[in-house]
């Protein structure tokens, strides 16, 4: 075995794995055994940033998480990358010349949301939901075989998201409005947008493209913190849509591999599972009646260590190479 003359084995393989999510990117590298460096940026989404910035960030991260670990670009193994976005062939194309051009070995792209499952589940059977910005769940049953319920987006879809959360709060606000129904939805929503009016807020909520309705949910949290039950409904409407596209999701895997026995592990990953509990204790109180055959895995997943997972075992699925 041959050491440098810092004492690392230069013989060892090196891995990276990447989270690249719609509000920030992290980047860690990796030997066999211990993560060496880590950094991360912010977005690397075309649709976000567009692609010479998501280039620009890209290469800067990568630079920074190699000085961090003290090994170079050149010495990489595997890279995996779990990306926002996977399904649209132009974001995964981009993301694997980019990696491709800028480290050496071979190079995985997958979707942000299969790097997160192999965090809870390291290749193994389980469900994952991910409720942020937007909302998908994913499962994989004990063959390989995956199932994929919702993540069309926040026009057609995202229930339990946190887009979902903060557009059915606005839409709350005017239903119980129309009814004479008290709420501070309105109020908070006109003083969170910095509007004179609810003529303005009608004005603001139907604009093309619309306000980011996700930047409210730490109103709708505090409205119902506060006791306002209309939006305290919204999160928990938003728990038990999550809860109903899980068992959507066990049952799928049921139906097809027979998968009965033993409990369906579930795992969750997001800026709303995370921290609004009502959402989460919503949604795990509704499994357990809803399919009892499933059990909510405790504390969120960290998506990134499914990345540098996949990396070291190769164990890619639906990936680009």
């Amino acid at each position: 075995m041959v050491f440098g003359g810092d004492g690392r084995q230069e013989n060892l393989a090196y891995f990276i794995g990447i989270d690249a999510g719609g509000t920030k990117t992290r980047c860690i590298l990796a030997d066999e055994n211990k993560v060496l460096g880590r950094a991360e940026c912010g977005s690397i989404k075309l649709m976000r940033v567009g692609e010479a910035e998501a280039t620009a960030r890209l290469r800067r991260l990568l630079e920074e998480t190699a000085a961090a670990a003290g090994v170079g670009l050149d010495k990489v193994t595997r890279s995996c990358v779990g990306i926002g976005g996977f399904s649209i062939p132009a974001v995964r194309e981009w993301c694997h010349a980019q990696m491709k051009a800028m480290v050496t070995g071979d190079v995985e792209v997958c979707g942000d949301e299969e790097i997160a499952l192999d965090a809870a589940f390291k290749g193994g059977p389980g469900i994952l939901v991910v409720s942020g910005t937007g909302s998908i769940f994913i499962g994989r049953s004990a063959d390989g075989t995956m199932y994929l319920v919702g993540g069309w987006g926040p026009v057609l879809a995202d229930e339990g998201s946190g887009w979902w959360i903060g557009l059915e709060a606005v839409r709350s606000g005017f239903w119980a409005k129309d009814r004479g129904i008290e709420t501070n939805l309105l109020t908070e929503v006109q003083s969170f947008w910095g509007l004179n009016s609810l003529g303005e807020v009608v004005e603001r909520g139907n604009d093309r493209p619309g306000p980011d309705f996700a930047a409210l949910v730490p109103l709708v949290v505090r409205c119902a913190e506060g006791g306002d039950e209309m939006a305290r409904a919204v999160l928990e409407r938003a728990g038990a849509d999550l809860a109903e596209l899980v068992a959507l999701v066990a049952v799928k895997m049921m139906e097809t591999s027979g998968e009965s026995k033993d409990p369906i592990g579930v795992a969750y990953v997001g800026s709303i599972l995370e921290h609004v509990a009502l959402v989460r204790q919503t949604m795990i109180a509704a499994l357990a009646e809803s399919a009892p055959q499933t059990r909510v895995l405790e504390g969120a997943v960290n998506s990134l260590e499914g990345a540098l997972w996949r990396a070291r075992t190769a164990a890619g699925v639906a990936c680009v190479r």
